[in-house]
C-alpha cells in the first residue's frame, strides 16, 4: 500500500511517494479538514490510459468518487462528495509526492496538504 498524505474538506491527495511513471494503486490518507480536524482513509487511484484514471475516496466515513488525469508534473481530479463537487490541482515532484491546492464548489478559499 502506498501512503497518502492529504488537505481536503472530507478527502484529498498529497502522494508521497509515487512511481515517476504511475501513480494507480491504493493509498493511505490522512488529512485536515477546513475546521481543522484531522481524518483519514483510504485512495484507489484506477488508470484508464496514459494519462486519466478514476478515484475513489473512503474517509473521514464518507465515501466519494471522481475522475482524475496527469500531464506531464501535474495532477487534477474532479469529484463528488453527496451533492459537493469539487477539484484538486497538483504537482507531481521528482519523488511522486503531490503538492498542491483543492477547493469545494460554492466554499470560499481552497486548501493545501500538510
Amino acid at each position: 500500500m502506498r501512503k497518502f498524505l492529504a488537505s481536503l474538506a472530507m478527502l484529498g491527495l498529497a502522494l508521497a511517494p509515487a512511481a515517476a511513471q504511475s501513480i494507480g494503486g491504493t493509498y493511505t490518507v490522512a488529512g485536515t479538514n477546513f475546521d481543522g480536524s484531522k481524518y483519514g482513509g483510504e485512495a484507489t487511484i484506477t488508470l484508464t490510459s496514459d494519462t486519466t484514471c478514476t478515484i475513489h475516496w473512503e474517509t473521514g466515513g464518507s465515501s466519494s468518487d471522481g475522475i482524475c488525469m496527469r500531464n506531464d508534473d501535474a495532477f487534477s481530479a474532479g469529484y463528488v462528495m453527496g451533492k459537493e463537487i469539487g477539484l484538486v490541482v497538483y504537482k507531481v515532484e521528482k519523488d511522486g509526492s503531490l503538492h498542491g491546492l483543492w477547493t469545494i464548489a460554492g466554499q470560499n478559499g481552497n486548501g493545501t496538504p500538510k
